[in-house]
């Protein structure tokens, strides 16, 4: 009887979130963990750079770095079991930029994410390490509170091979994220899970992760994707059969409920529009009918934005997300969903220097040489042009463009050309040229622009969306992406902060 009262009291703690976990302190709310523990199936690991997963949660959500001095600094929320303490990050990262180095784990278990080292593929970091995130590079809101996610581009990633607590071999275990269904490609493998330990491929069954994209190469769902499905090591697995699931929808909400979970020889696959409605049950059943997957031979290590062997060429954005000890019920997630849909996710009021889009405007460059000057184009040539009121109509044309929401993601923007319409600023091999639209997804991430406040603190800078460190710059009156410092001619860091802050105004009128 006395077990059976404290399993009630303990349960009842778990609901209210009055229980205490590293850096935290008493709260009423209750969170996606706190969910989880009431259903008898605890976090593990619980990263999210947006807000607290516990209610009773105070500690670090996430460290950030800033490239001008290397210091660092830890963002928590604003109070208990709340949102990420944004402001924070801004102060710290005014006129210079901040990369995302550590995502820390609310569990207690100190299953971190950090900088993914080399495996069976190399990163483009030093050492071979994987890139880390641009700080800001994927604004959102919380309940109208701004937060940043954790902007993939190819090339970055984050792991823990030295995990507490993770399932191994075939053990249970559950799993969900929150992504930005609009953020993806069909590179190699945009993960959040239980991974291999050695960075390398250890064979069919050695991971059980969370997939988000439109990579066709094993298996896929319905319609041409993006899906979510589950890479199991040497197969990404929309249901039972190895190559096609059809129950498994293409599914592209702005923000993404995504969520993966096994047992012995059963697993499922279930997700949803995390701003509102329920889950759907994707897939329910048994192992795939592919040698190597019953039973499971899970290693525990923990991935984000990466495949277990570091495969590297996945795009996508990751916001939140846990991993449990056991299988957690559907009522459980049916829970957990609820309370993603109640923070509110949005992308409104994230902007800075935001954009009208179908308005027409110009871009003026700021730096002192050269503020007569502004984006134009002659033919598919962008350049910057001298235009004043006595320019011809044309000139004044050529230097005008149509706000278009993002081709590759509509919380960001792409460029119409006034004059030439269905051809958009777009940059190639790091050079921005005007090119029409062929529909490609390539072209649309290439196409998209994310506003940010001018890096010179004048106007207004525009950061590739798939180049997530790399804005617009003008260099010897040619348009560029440029990487501060980086190794190009156009890096250079001289004038940088000027090159890549823009005025915004209205268009020409000719």
């Amino acid at each position: 009887m006395r077990k059976a009262i404290g399993a009630a009291v303990f349960v009842s703690a778990l609901i209210t979130g009055a229980l205490v976990h590293a850096g935290t302190s008493e709260a009423a709310t209750s969170q996606p963990c706190d969910i989880y523990a009431a259903g008898g199936t605890p976090c593990v690991a619980a990263h999210s750079t947006t807000r607290a997963l516990y209610g009773s949660y105070t500690g670090p959500l996430y460290q950030v770095r800033r490239a001008s001095d290397n210091a660092t600094q830890d963002i928590a929320p604003v109070s208990a079991g709340s949102y990420a303490n944004a402001a924070t990050q801004d102060a710290f990262c005014a006129n210079t930029s901040c990369l995302i180095t550590i995502i820390y784990d609310q569990s207690g278990r100190n299953n971190r994410l950090t900088q993914a080292p080399p495996g069976g593929f190399q990163g483009p970091a030093a050492g071979g390490y994987d890139n880390l995130a641009n700080a800001t590079a994927a604004p959102a809101t919380i309940g109208g509170h701004k937060v940043y996610g954790v902007f993939v581009a190819p090339g970055t990633g984050y792991r823990n091979n030295n995990t507490n607590g993770v399932a191994t071999g075939d053990q249970p275990e559950g799993m969900y994220a929150i992504f930005d269904g609009t953020h993806y490609n069909g590179g190699c493998c945009f993960d959040y899970g239980n991974a291999e330990r050695n960075s390398r491929d250890n064979g069919n069954g050695t991971m059980e992760a969370i997939y988000f994209g439109s990579n066709n190469v094993w298996g896929t769902g319905a319609g041409n994707g993006p899906w979510i499905m589950a890479d199991l090591e040497n197969g990404l697995f929309s249901g039972f059969n190895q190559k096609n699931n059809s129950g498994d929808p293409t599914i592209s909400h702005r923000f993404l409920t995504a969520i993966v979970k096994g047992e012995p020889n059963h697993w499922s696959i279930r997700g949803g529009n995390a701003q509102s409605g329920s889950l759907g049950t994707f897939y329910n059943g048994a192992r795939p009918n592919v040698a190597g997957y019953n039973p499971m031979k899970k290693e525990g290590a923990i991935i984000l934005g990466i495949g277990g062997d570091n495969s590297v060429g996945a795009a996508g954005t990751f916001y939140e997300g846990v991993m449990t000890s056991g299988y957690p019920s559907d009522a459980t997630e049916n829970s957990v969903q609820a309370n993603i849909v109640a923070a509110n996710y949005s992308t409104s009021g994230t902007g800075t220097g935001g954009l009208t889009v179908g308005s027409s405007i110009s871009l003026r460059a700021t730096t002192a040489c050269c503020t007569t000057r502004y984006i134009s184009h002659s033919g598919a040539a962008v350049n910057t042009a001298v235009v004043s009121s006595s320019s011809s109509a044309t000139d004044k044309a050529n230097a005008s463009w149509i706000v278009r929401a993002g081709l590759g993601n509509g919380s960001c923007y792409s460029f119409e050309s006034r004059n030439t319409s269905g051809q958009y600023l777009r940059h190639q091999n790091y050079q921005i040229s005007l090119q029409a639209n062929d529909g490609s997804a390539l072209f649309a991430q290439d196409a998209t622009f994310c506003t940010e406040t001018g890096k010179n603190g004048q106007g207004t800078s525009l950061r590739s969306l798939n180049f997530s460190t790399a804005y617009v710059r003008h260099y010897n009156n040619l348009l560029y992406i440029a990487t501060n410092g980086g190794s190009h001619t156009w890096d250079a860091t001289a004038l940088w902060s000027d090159d890549v802050s823009w005025v915004v105004s209205g268009a020409w009128t000719p």
